[in-house]
């Protein structure tokens, strides 16, 4: 079902995770040009709130890209107060070591402690971060060459009733080699109201030129998890 969704909104591939982290791996299986799959690091609810205390979970991470098909890990939930956890900053680095994404759902803070503890490394802002200022967010992909930003559930914030917000345009201009979108499927629910999710991003995406808005839509995730021309043509 998940599939035929996404082929009937003519959606080219997606990144998708899952909790547990073996459920996505079933759905890459039904559609391998079509889902992405990430490695979610989540097993039960709880370990949202505390994964960053878990000692073992960099070598499980380790093992567990080792062993399949993933090509990024995420979306990791993390706030300032826990932003120095050994845990959080080992799988920064074995991310990094591997070449692949990580997706965090963050606040500022934890972007500035991990660019300055792994500069090399590629970071995908989930939700345009936790506080989605287009200043801020200038400030932040002018100082951070690795950092891109997703900008799944942040479609009234670019474009209140449908319109493109000046600001926000004019960051997407500046730009446009950085963002994605997304539609972020956290619930049941989120499935059900998918093909209104992509309408409303498919408009706003064609208020900009067409390089701007063929970039954001694809072409830059594209280039970030290594498709092929031919996938991108």
């Amino acid at each position: 079902a998940i599939v035929a969704q996404l082929q009937a909104n003519r959606v080219l591939a997606a990144t998708v995770t899952s909790r547990p982290p073996e459920k996505v791996l079933q759905l890459h299986a039904q559609a391998p040009s079509l889902i992405l799959p990430m490695l979610g690091v989540y097993r039960t609810p709880a370990d949202k709130a505390t994964w960053m205390d878990d000692v073992g979970l960099p070598e499980r991470i380790e093992q567990t890209l080792a062993e399949g098909p993933w090509r990024g890990v995420g979306e990791l939930h993390l706030f300032a107060q826990d932003r120095l956890s050994p845990v959080f900053l080992r799988i920064v680095e074995l991310v990094t070591s591997r070449q692949l994404p990580l997706q965090l759902h963050c606040d500022p803070a934890v972007i500035d402690t991990l660019f300055e503890r792994v500069p090399e490394a590629t970071v995908i802002w989930a939700h345009a971060g936790a506080y989605p200022y287009p200043p801020l967010l200038r400030d932040y992909l002018q100082r951070h060459a690795g950092l891109y930003v997703d900008l799944s559930v942040r479609d009234q914030r670019v474009a209140p009733d449908g319109q493109l917000d000046p600001q926000w345009e004019l960051l997407l201009l500046e730009y446009s080699g950085r963002f994605m979108v997304g539609v972020d499927t956290y619930s049941t629910e989120r499935w059900h109201a998918f093909a209104d999710v992509v309408s409303q991003i498919r408009n706003w995406l064609d208020q900009l030129p067409e390089e701007a808005s063929g970039a954001i839509a694809y072409r830059n995730a594209a280039r970030l998890f290594g498709l092929s021309a031919s996938t991108t043509d």
